[in-house]
């Protein structure tokens, strides 16, 4: 039976979807040390999947730092964190590695923000919101594309918290690994179907939704 995914994703429906969690190993890196042994374990693995966090702002004008780089392989996620470690000397050795094939959305902005805390070549990244168009999804987020390729539901309650308290909460961390994580699963999942054509897509009508074209 082939699965269906859908060209747009009807967001009112996430809410009634059973909740996905990364269920591996979550690991808090605060200095080089620690830096350099988890850089070491990542470019080992086959396949990363990757994500930033920044402390959101609410004044007008004023814009945080990236906080946290968090880099998951299939079972263990990484926690770098960026207001205590800058851009070391293993984190941009991570960044720069053009061997490891690294998994991200929006990864433009992610890699800008990086750049704003130190210089680096930006490696081997592969962008999901350049690939999905390949099989006709035009949903741009990771909870919309998640819910359509796998009928799960990744709860963002935790993107508007503080990543630079002194100690993140267990509720913080484990948000961070699953987007991390699950940039694996989609970017896997999508080849799959490319390469098999086991899939069926719906195209939504887009008459009743308002244009965000400028």
């Amino acid at each position: 039976m082939k699965k269906t995914i859908y060209s747009k994703y009807d967001k009112s429906k996430i809410g009634a979807l059973p909740r996905v969690l990364f269920e591996g190993r979550i690991v808090v890196v605060l200095t080089e040390h620690e830096a350099e042994k988890a850089v070491r374990y990542l470019l080992s693995q086959p396949i990363l999947g990757l994500d930033t966090e920044t402390r959101p702002s609410f004044k007008k004008g004023q814009v945080h730092q990236v906080s946290l780089l968090q880099v998951s392989s299939y079972d263990v996620c990484f926690l770098f964190r960026l207001n205590h470690l800058g851009m070391s000397p293993s984190v941009k050795r991570l960044l720069e590695d053009t061997q490891v094939p690294k998994i991200g959305l929006s990864l433009r902005d992610d890699l800008n923000s990086l750049h704003r805390i130190g210089d680096f070549k930006a490696g081997l990244f592969v962008d999901l919101q350049s690939r999905v168009s390949e099989v006709g999804v035009e949903d741009m987020s990771l909870q919309k594309l998640y819910a359509n390729f796998f009928g799960q539901r990744i709860s963002k309650r935790e993107q508007l918290t503080n990543w630079e308290a002194d100690i993140l909460s267990d509720k913080q961390k484990l948000y961070a690994a699953t987007d991390a994580w699950s940039c694996i699963m989609l970017y896997e999942e999508l080849m799959r179907l490319e390469q098999t054509g086991d899939y069926e897509l719906i195209n939504v009508d887009k008459d009743d939704e308002t244009s965000t074209a400028a």
